[in-house]
């Protein structure tokens, strides 16, 4: 059977996090991986962690509707003061965007930052972030946009 690229395991991996598939997540992932929550300050480190969690979240896991996959082939840069940097948004770093539904009824937003070792994902960072309404003093400036 031929390795899969990064990109197919970006997908099967997304698919297996809404579908809450914990024996798929296990493949995908590295014996070493691990996932930061910058808002809160966490480091979830290993599949069984993550899976105590899940098990035992209040109420139920939440539903998590996948949004879109981002990324591309690496490239280079020329920066202002002509220093090159790469900007990688494929190869082993992709960014996804969802939705959360919690238990409560509350609808999260959710944008996650995916590295890849070797076929597998070895770390992940997540930011979840609640809407709130617009402040009525930028209403000249902008328009407004319909949920997906």
């Amino acid at each position: 059977m031929a390795q899969r690229t990064n990109e197919e395991v970006i997908h099967a991996y997304i698919r297996a996090l809404t579908e809450n598939d914990a024996e798929a997540l296990a493949s995908l992932r590295d014996p070493d991986w691990f996932v930061d929550y910058p808002q809160s300050s966490e480091r979830i480190r290993g599949h069984a962690n993550e899976r105590a969690i899940a098990d035992n979240y209040p109420g139920g896991i939440p539903e998590v509707d996948a949004g879109r996959i981002v990324g591309s082939e690496d490239r280079w840069v020329v920066t202002p003061s002509f220093t090159f940097e790469r900007i990688a948004g494929g190869g082993e770093t992709w960014w996804s965007e969802g939705r959360a539904r919690y238990p409560d009824g509350s609808l999260w937003h959710i944008v996650s930052m995916y590295r890849l070792h070797d076929g597998r994902i070895a770390r992940e960072i997540t930011y979840w972030a609640l809407p709130f309404d617009a402040p009525a003093w930028r209403a000249g400036w902008v328009e407004p946009i319909e949920p997906d």
